[in-house]
């Protein structure tokens, strides 16, 4: 199986490009956890293990990344995008609550089903989908009924 540094040298090398190391130490960092991540906080990790890395690297490298198929946008929140990757992961939506900002993963297959209708319906080639769902997780609901009792 091809992981995601050789799928990203493959990547780089048919584009015409370099494959640096800065490059790969930002896709380590990246793969090597399972959360959301914006900018600001994969330079701030990277910085804490005295990685030299600029934002302006990392900001450089992000498109390349989605576009390989490596990392997905997920959403935008505080004035900058997050992100997170789904090389070697199933498809799958997020459930976000508009309270504390918690992000809950979740799958299910009826959304295949409607992926597999829609291409038959509509002779449409999906190459990924995206769904994000807001409202309050139960901690936030708890704590607001309690602030009303």
């Amino acid at each position: 199986m091809v992981d995601e540094i050789e799928v990203f040298r493959r990547f780089i090398r048919r584009r015409g490009m370099r494959y640096t190391p800065e490059r790969e130490t930002i896709i380590l960092e990246i793969f090597s956890r399972h959360d959301h991540f914006d900018v600001d906080e994969l330079y701030l990790r990277l910085h804490r293990q005295g990685v030299r890395v600029s934002k302006a690297s990392i900001y450089r490298t992000l498109p390349l990344l989605i576009e390989a198929g490596l990392i997905t946008e997920v959403f935008f929140e505080d004035g900058h995008m997050h992100y997170e990757h789904t090389f070697g992961h199933e498809q799958h939506c997020h459930l976000r609550c508009t309270e504390c900002r918690r992000v809950i993963e979740f799958f299910d297959a009826s959304l295949e089903k409607l992926e597999d209708r829609l291409v038959r319906d509509y002779d449409f080639q999906i190459s990924g989908y995206s769904l994000e769902v807001f409202g309050l997780c139960p901690q936030c609901r708890e704590q607001r009924r309690a602030a009303t009792e």
